[in-house]
């Protein structure tokens, strides 16, 4: 999800590719053959953008999306890695890339304004996709189970010993056990009422020490035991590659982020297979399946194209 502002709106209408950090990536270099997605009549030879953020949930996104309209039979022309979440949004609005993947959270508070989440993922979903109808003439595939949002986490280890589930269990057990009450958060997150000071008030749980660091830090002083409890992202590699616990939202505080395929309105309405073609590839993911391709690419190393190729195979999409 990486939220960003929508700010300088004005000033990315008119810039150029380039200028918004949109580099052409040419055709996927991979040998794509059918699985369970077929080819269909009304793609073939159809030319597709695709274009993604700069983070390696999104891009891989990007690359499960471009495998599937291959296999298909488009032709994809890769724009992942696109610098910013308003150039990504601006670059769709604009038609230099013809969909990607966003995010409903998103969607509504950041390119929409909107101050308050709504509560529920079908609800939010159905909110941010009839506001940018409305209001932009772009449309949202139905989403993702893939909810990229925040959360606490701890150590599998300290979750296990103490039966840490959940926020609620957290909460109980920091009231019998106030000296554990060590947080790490992102400066952003611990005064903003839709971070720390509203999770805390809707829970009530207490802050012994609440520690401050940049969010690639955040996860390995959870690891290493300079906090007990940390704000994590809920998709990110790192819980795998640290052997970290996503504790459960059980109160649902925090906006829903589901990922969703964002394209315009006209362009949908020229190509309707798309819907077909993309949603049971979102459909079948899910936060530990996104955790697992994650930590493929930013803790083993792996390419993310080849990531995405990797699991789409094993889901039978493709061959």
């Amino acid at each position: 999800m990486r939220r960003l502002l929508a700010t300088g709106v004005a000033a990315m209408l008119a810039c150029s590719l380039t200028a918004c950090g949109l580099d052409v990536n040419a055709a996927l270099p991979y040998d794509v053959k059918p699985g369970t997605i077929r080819p269909v009549p009304s793609l073939e030879g159809v030319h597709v953008t695709v274009g993604s953020k700069d983070f390696t949930e999104n891009i891989i996104l990007a690359y499960l999306a471009e495998l599937a309209l291959s296999a298909a039979g488009a032709h994809v022309t890769d724009m992942s890695n696109i610098s910013g979440s308003n150039s990504a949004r601006q670059a769709v609005l604009n038609g230099q890339i013809n969909l990607s993947w966003d995010y409903t959270g998103t969607g509504w508070l950041s390119y929409q304004g909107n101050d308050k989440p709504v509560p529920g993922e079908q609800a939010q979903f159905d909110a941010v996709k009839s506001a940018d109808e409305k209001l932009h003439g772009i449309t949202w595939l139905d989403y993702s189970p893939v909810n990229d949002t925040y959360a606490f986490g701890t150590t599998e280890a300290y979750a296990r010993d103490h039966n840490l589930k959940s926020n609620s269990d957290m909460t109980a057990f920091l009231k019998e056990h106030p000296d554990q009450a060590v947080f790490c958060v992102e400066t952003e997150f611990a005064s903003r009422q839709d971070g720390m000071p509203g999770v805390k008030k809707a829970y009530g749980f207490p802050t012994t020490t609440v520690k401050t660091f940049g969010t690639g830090a955040i996860y390995s002083a959870i690891a290493n035991g300079t906090c007990n409890f940390g704000e994590i992202f809920t998709t990110d590699g790192r819980i795998a590659g640290l052997n970290l616990r996503v504790l459960a939202d059980d109160k649902a505080f925090f906006p829903q982020y589901n990922a969703s395929i964002t394209v315009k309105q006209s362009y949908l309405a020229q190509h309707p297979a798309l819907n077909d073609v993309l949603v049971p590839v979102g459909k079948a993911l899910d936060n530990a399946q996104m955790i697992e391709l994650c930590k493929q690419v930013d803790v083993d190393g792996k390419d993310p194209g080849e990531v995405a190729r990797d699991w789409m195979v094993s889901k039978g999409f493709i061959s």
